[in-house]
């Protein structure tokens, strides 16, 4: 427009801008010709999330990063991108993505995996009428320690303090063996774990139910549940059934949930002062466990998806 005359004036008027902006650009054009017409600036970050947006941080966030760290956080990328890292947030909220999580899987490679998993889902689902089913392990290696420091309490804006140093009185294992039907959990504590333990684990559960009554147990592959003993009392006991999970799929047994619970509530931050007191609050939390047991509630809706499993608070699974 001003190479065809027009004046300040008339340009303000079609364009809208001052007659500062227009002697500006004038000037760096005739200094720097069609170079001096790139902005030099980069103007202010995006505040707005457009879908375009939204789209272009998804597909980034995907990409390794660039830095040589090996996930995204949301100030790192929204530093890449040149954007505001709340904009990262609410995107990565929306789509569910956590890439500071990370899950680990374990491949089961057993070649009878579809047919021991569907016999176990079974009894689960449907269990046979008047039976009992067991679901059974051991947790093995517990350690009894005691810390060295005293425990310094919870208080406002301050976490529960253990010291670092403590003192290892020794270790032993728990048998448990959770009912599907009610979820009532037997638990024993031995100072090892082996045939003969797991032989005398089954017999207790066999004296707890009425005589003949059939006995499904739920158990993984561990070499002590296929030991001469099992099959000599399994032989003896013609109404207990061993019911054995694929190989590398212990998610499988449900006792596996109560382990879980038992980690978290009592061993994580216990402290114990001998063997026989972290014998004796193994077995009270049990005890206290079972006056209120509720079973967890399995759901099977087709092959061609994964097992889905819910129950209450007290128990829960992925």
């Amino acid at each position: 427009m001003l190479a065809s005359g027009e004046s300040y004036l008339a340009i303000q008027a079609a364009l809208d801008c001052p007659a500062t902006y227009i002697s500006r650009w004038k000037k760096r054009f005739e200094a720097d010709r069609m170079a001096g017409l790139f902005s030099r600036h980069q103007g202010p970050p995006v505040s707005v999330l457009t879908p375009r947006l939204e789209a272009r941080i998804l597909t980034w966030t995907q990409r390794t990063p660039t830095d040589g760290s090996t996930h995204w956080s949301t100030r790192r990328l929204a530093k890449a991108l040149g954007i505001n890292h709340m904009l990262v947030a609410r995107t990565w909220a929306r789509a569910g993505l956590k890439p500071h999580r990370l899950k680990r899987y374990m491949l089961s490679n057993d070649p009878e995996f579809e047919t021991k998993a569907a016999d176990v889902i079974g009894l689960y689902i449907n269990p046979p009428q008047h039976a009992a089913v067991f679901c059974v392990d051991e947790k093995t290696a517990i350690q009894a320690l005691d810390r060295l420091d005293p425990v310094l309490p919870l208080s406002p804006g301050r976490a529960e303090r253990h010291g670092f140093e403590y003192y290892r009185h020794g270790t032993l294992s728990l048998y448990a063996a959770l009912e599907t039907r009610t979820g009532v959990v037997t638990g024993k504590t031995v100072s090892r774990h082996g045939s003969v333990e797991f032989v005398a684990f089954l017999e207790q559960l066999v004296a707890q139910q009425s005589r003949g009554r059939e006995i499904h147990v739920i158990a993984d592959n561990l070499s002590a549940h296929k030991t001469p003993g099992v099959k000599a009392f399994l032989a003896d006991n013609p109404n207990v059934k061993i019911h054995f999970t694929p190989t590398y799929s212990s998610w499988l047994n449900q006792v596996e949930l109560v382990f879980a619970k038992i980690e978290r509530d009592v061993i994580a931050r216990g402290i114990f002062s001998s063997v026989n007191d972290l014998a004796r609050k193994l077995m009270r939390y049990i005890r206290l466990y079972n006056r209120d047991p509720r079973p967890v509630n399995w759901k099977y809706t087709n092959a061609t998806r994964r097992i889905v499993t819910t129950s209450d608070p007290k128990v829960t699974s992925h």
